[in-house]
């Protein structure tokens, strides 16, 4: 009888992945993808990048994801155009924050017109402040006042703090360029310039002399980047354009109605101090969408598809001509893409006739 043969098997050899990767895998596979503008939330770390969760309590609806930074049409596309060829939004009276503490030691009274502060604004990407400036305590006061006299209870803080956000935000961000327009009640000799010299912001300085005449085309945007000029001020007192070099917005600029007359649905009307909207002589276009009392709660009912709708009634009043600047309330607040989607559907038009910039990047833009 034959030898029997013993054979043994090779081991079997089980790679078991490390506990950790494994667990993180699995997580990854429970986790929700980010949802889109219009989804529901519970945080805004459920909400795609720039977007927030935000309850538009008017609505009753519970709290959707919505649009909290704009779209940067020069990173989109480019910024070989002149600086009128695109819109940017813009902030009315950025600097009256809600919670803003007192700086003159009395409680204020005035009302609020913005929830974040000015650095927020433009890294959000605001690209336009309206700011009010007042002589107050031998300085340049930002107030939210009227009759032109600032008062304790209606300071909100020193120009030169602001101007020093400004200036921070154009040092770090070289190819970006921010507009100031001014509500001046300054009558100090140079006390508007002796503020912005303080605060470092004239080494940006767009000077009037290349400020475009008779309705004619800004420089392009690239240009003024790679010159450094990349801050363009606009005064409502026109005799400073000769002593202090800063620009009489109405020299330059139309706009509509502000208040509940700039809200008025189907109207678009010039404001008392601007030539009317279809004046080409003046190549940029301001459109104001905010209520006389501004309502931090019913602002995102506002920013909906009324300021859309406000936006095409003012192309045609400004003879054709989409709007440069929209200026609101309360800007982060809507029902989705609020004032953000409103500033895309003007670059949109403005850069290749679409509904959205997005288009344009799309195959339909300029070259």
């Amino acid at each position: 009888m034959g030898r029997s043969r013993s054979f043994t098997a090779a081991p079997v050899r089980v790679v078991l992945a490390p506990p950790l990767l494994l667990l993180l895998f699995l997580l990854g596979l429970l986790r929700p993808a980010a949802a889109n503008v219009g989804d529901t939330c519970s945080t805004t770390a459920d909400c795609g990048a720039g977007q927030w969760c935000f309850d538009c309590e008017p609505k009753f609806s519970g709290s959707h994801c919505v649009r909290s930074a704009a779209t940067n049409p020069f990173q989109l596309i480019n910024n070989s155009l002149p600086f009128n060829k695109y819109a940017y939004l813009t902030t009315h009276n950025s600097y009256a924050i809600v919670g803003e503490p007192s700086h003159t030691g009395i409680p204020r009274v005035t009302f609020d017109n913005q929830e974040d502060t000015v650095t927020d604004q433009l890294n959000n990407g605001v690209r336009a402040l309206m700011l009010d400036t007042y002589d107050f305590k031998n300085d340049v006061w930002l107030c939210h006042s009227s009759g032109g006299k600032c008062n304790d209870f209606t300071a909100f803080e020193p120009a030169l703090d602001t101007f020093k956000e400004i200036e921070a935000f154009l040092s770090a961000n070289p190819s970006e360029i921010v507009t100031i327009i001014l509500e001046d009640y300054v009558h100090a000799p140079n006390g508007l310039t002796n503020v912005f010299n303080a605060s470092g912001l004239l080494k940006y300085w767009f000077p009037v002399s290349k400020m475009p005449q008779n309705g004619q085309d800004w420089p392009l945007v690239s240009d003024m980047v790679a010159s450094n000029q990349r801050l363009l001020v606009f005064t409502s007192i026109s005799s400073k354009q000769s002593t202090e070099g800063i620009a009489y917005q109405w020299n330059f600029m139309v706009e509509n109605n502000y208040g509940d007359d700039g809200m008025d649905a189907g109207k678009c009307s010039n404001r008392a101090e601007s030539a009317p909207l279809n004046d080409n002589t003046k190549s940029l276009v301001l459109m104001n969408y905010f209520p006389s009392v501004p309502v931090k709660f019913t602002a995102c009912l506002q920013h909906s598809q009324n300021l859309i709708d406000m936006v095409n009634t003012c192309y045609g009043a400004a003879g054709n001509r989409w709007a440069n600047f929209v200026a609101v309330d309360y800007y982060k607040r809507s029902d989705g893409g609020g004032a953000f989607q409103a500033t895309d559907l003007l670059n949109g038009k403005l850069l290749c006739g679409c509904q959205d910039i997005r288009a344009c990047s799309q195959g339909s833009g300029v070259e």
